[in-house]
């Protein structure tokens, strides 16, 4: 059984600020420490042991982190000619030519990119955000339609730790790397922020609710998001 600990504490890592985040387990003997997919370190400690030797413990191992941080780095640098990566849950390759035009299109399983070959992984990042934002505003408008909901903006970002928001006011924004993940993944978080509009918690009305609007398994999403969440985050440049 986990017990949460404290605040989340810091430490400096070649100067980027990498939270530790604390829980404490009753089976646990000793200290472990693990990256997450945000890059958060997460420290597990026994249940009865002291936090402040733990953290300085934890902070013992700079080398290790700053290490695990360059490899997590390493691995985004996915998007390039020939590059692979999931969208929409299917994998996906990068092809590109010079001659081709430089509107990105997608054909099959493959993403076929003209133009120089300069900036190619950001051009293919704003790529995917745009048709991020288009779908995810097309789904979210339509899920609100249907059950006579109201909302005021969606928006996309790249936040660390959520997949979604949405404020008192009717604001919803999602990570764009949700185009990342299967169709049926993206839709049951479009369905749990639309759900917010009417119950802005995350009491038992809501999770009926967010089960009876949503068509696709909600259970199923959240354990694929926790499965392959890390590798979404890794996409990049």
């Amino acid at each position: 059984m986990f017990f949460k600990g404290s605040d989340p504490a810091t430490i400096d890592v070649d100067g980027r600020v990498v939270p530790i985040l604390v829980r404490r387990h009753e089976k646990a003997r000793g200290y472990k420490l693990r990256l997450d997919r945000t890059g958060a370190a997460r420290l597990t400690m026994p249940a009865r042991g002291s936090e402040r030797k733990a953290l300085a413990w934890a902070r013992e191992q700079g080398a290790w982190i700053a290490e695990q941080l360059g490899r997590m780095e390493q691995q985004g640098a996915t998007l390039c000619d020939g590059g692979q990566f999931l969208l929409e849950g299917r994998p996906t390759t990068i092809r590109w030519q010079a001659d081709w035009p430089r509107r990105i299109r997608q054909e099959g399983d493959e993403l076929l990119v003209g133009g120089p070959a300069d900036h190619l992984g950001e051009r293919v990042l704003r790529w995917l955000r745009l048709r991020a934002k288009e779908v995810l505003t097309a789904e979210t408008l339509a899920l609100t339609a249907r059950h006579g909901l109201s909302v005021v903006s969606v928006g996309i970002g790249d936040p660390a730790s959520r997949w979604g928001s949405c404020t008192a006011s009717g604001a919803i924004r999602y990570s764009w790397r949700l185009i990342l993940a299967p169709p049926e993944v993206r839709i049951s978080t479009v369905a749990h922020e639309v759900a917010h509009l009417r119950h802005l918690d995350h009491s038992p009305a809501f999770h009926a609710f967010h089960r009876s609007i949503c068509p696709s398994d909600t259970a199923a999403a959240r354990a694929w998001l926790k499965a392959h969440g890390a590798a979404l985050h890794r996409v990049g440049v």
